[in-house]
């Protein structure tokens, strides 16, 4: 039985109707590029969120989680008053789950039956690893099973992104939503932003010997907070003042241009968000023309972007990278919203013993608080159970 099994039978008799999960996912390459049209190369992970679902006849939906041991519940036809008006009324941790609740439903051609709703996850909270969008996926391909809505993965990564802009309140990219949905073992999401359109890029780890060690520095981040609404306004103050409908329409070419307008930290943001896209593309042409083992000077530069131009990074994440690159890693750099969160660093398989030991090394000598490392492979995205 699992622990989501477990939690949907302390809280009703009704059996349950299934139980299924979603990923976490880490960000290869491609940060704060995804909500201004870019971009991005994320993969899924191995670390998964469940969700147990029963139905009810009486047209409510109750969650419940092993964050939260404590019920929530409202009715379905309720749900379009509380979001986004009166979402501070529900704990945070409730508002993802009820969110799609409420996204999908909007979809629903017919009358859609009540639910209970029990999530237990593997994906650490505040790592930068995309927690939220393992729940948002998990309950979506639920939902829409249960409900017989028919919706494709980009309808339900766009129902995700719905529920986690209005609902949570946080101003997230689609980005998230799709590596949980859509992943493949092996493999990462090349997302054009702009279009939704993806392309599955096999990845290599595996046969040139590598694997992904991710340093989560337990520094906790959280996006609803403002230093990621400030990054987003930037942006978009800089797309207005170059005249563009988004930041994908520049090239670092006019990057120049960019700088006789701006004021310094504007367009610092810009710079990072021109100079990321072009690096996720050098990104997938390398790895298809030379493979993993050549993509490290592109991970390093993405992270000195982060830190020096958008400014997103913090000591403990580059303690880590610097570490991990001492002791043999090929590439490294801060993964996720930053402000928090989790490094990754590519590195060869019998070195990662040596890594994880520079890094824990690295945070105990600067006074830092002991950092969670663990390995990631790519992996497949959302499903039954």
């Amino acid at each position: 039985m699992t622990a989501a099994t477990s939690l949907l039978n302390d809280l009703t008799d009704a059996p349950p109707a299934g139980v299924w999960s979603a990923p976490g996912r880490v960000n290869l390459i491609g940060e704060h590029t995804d909500y201004n049209d870019g971009f991005v190369l994320p993969f899924a992970i191995g670390q998964r969120t469940h969700a147990a679902v029963s139905t009810r006849r009486d047209g409510r939906v109750r969650v419940v989680s092993s964050f939260d041991p404590t019920p929530v519940e409202a009715a379905l036809d309720e749900l379009e008053d509380l979001f986004p008006a009166r979402r501070d009324e529900v704990p945070e941790w409730a508002r993802y789950p009820l969110g799609v609740a409420w996204a999908l439903q909007r979809r629903a051609t017919s009358t859609v039956s009540g639910v209970d709703i029990a999530i237990d996850s593997e994906v650490p909270v505040g790592a930068g690893l995309s927690s939220s969008a393992a729940i948002e996926g998990a309950v979506a391909v639920a939902l829409d099973e249960l409900w017989a809505l028919g919706l494709t993965r980009r309808e339900l990564a766009i129902a995700g992104r719905l529920a986690e802009n209005e609902a949570v309140g946080a101003p997230t990219g689609i980005m998230d939503q799709t590596a949980s949905l859509r992943g493949e073992a092996d493999a990462a999401i090349f997302l054009d932003c702009r279009t939704l359109e993806t392309e599955i890029v096999p990845l290599g780890f595996a046969e040139a010997g590598l694997e992904v060690l991710v340093v989560d520095t337990r520094v906790s981040h959280a996006h609803a907070t403002g230093g990621y609404a400030e990054r987003r306004a930037a942006c978009e103050l800089g797309a207005r003042m170059m005249d563009v409908v988004a930041l994908r329409d520049l090239s670092v070419l006019d990057l120049r241009r960019a700088a006789e307008l701006m004021d310094d930290v504007t367009f610092r943001r810009v710079r990072h968000i021109v100079t990321e896209n072009q690096r996720v593309l050098d990104t997938v042409r390398v790895l298809r023309e030379q493979g993993p083992l050549a993509i490290g000077d592109l991970l390093l530069a993405s992270h000195a972007s982060m830190r020096d131009d958008f400014e997103i990074s913090t000591p403990e994440l580059d303690a880590a990278v610097q570490a991990a690159m001492t002791a043999g890693a090929i590439g490294a750099r801060m993964t996720g919203g930053g402000f928090g969160g989790a490094a990754i660093a590519l590195v060869p398989h019998a070195l990662v013993p040596a890594a994880s030991e520079a890094v824990r090394r690295a945070f105990a000598a600067a006074g830092f608080r002991e950092p969670h490392l663990f390995t990631v492979a790519p992996s497949r995205g959302a499903g039954r159970d």
